[in-house]
């Protein structure tokens, strides 16, 4: 862990905090080099499937770099990368993963996969998890359970 990681992991929360505004899984991500924020996203799956914050984020640095290989960049994401968006951290030659949240679900960065850190592959990223964490992970259960208890009522009417 670096002195920045909590920093930045801010940065993604707040990002994840843009996503829960528009109505959408409260996901952020932003990626860093050299100490300054290069991009950033938010989940948008409602709208598109492949809209992850981390899809986002890769995107916007590539176009921003002017090139696809992001080494020497740190990917930070409130919720661990799902395979999808470990696969293309990998790709994309992403140096380091910092996320928040365990992803219980689908996690490729440790919990359920090792995408990340496969030696199998072309590349691996150096991954730090927990940053965060209970701030990271308190804004995903409250959305969670707010859209249950909205489509119980629905139910119920």
């Amino acid at each position: 862990m670096t002195p920045d990681d909590n920093f930045f992991m801010r940065a993604a929360l707040n990002e994840a905090h843009s996503a829960l505004s528009r109505g959408d899984v409260p996901v952020g991500a932003i990626i860093v080099k050299d100490n300054s924020v290069i991009s950033s996203g938010s989940d948008k799956k409602y709208s598109d499937p492949t809209e992850h914050a981390e899809m986002s984020a890769i995107r916007s640095c590539s176009e921003k770099l002017g090139h696809w290989n992001l080494s020497g960049c740190t990917l930070y994401v409130t919720l661990e990368p799902c395979p999808m968006c470990a696969g293309a951290c990998v790709n994309a030659r992403v140096s380091r993963v910092v996320y928040g949240a365990k992803n219980y679900k689908s996690g490729a960065g440790g919990t359920l996969y090792n995408i990340l850190r496969d030696s199998r592959l072309n590349h691996m990223c150096e991954v730090e998890a927990g940053i965060l964490e209970a701030e990271c992970l308190r804004i995903l259960q409250d959305y969670f359970l707010d859209r249950r208890n909205k489509q119980s009522c629905s139910r119920r009417a």
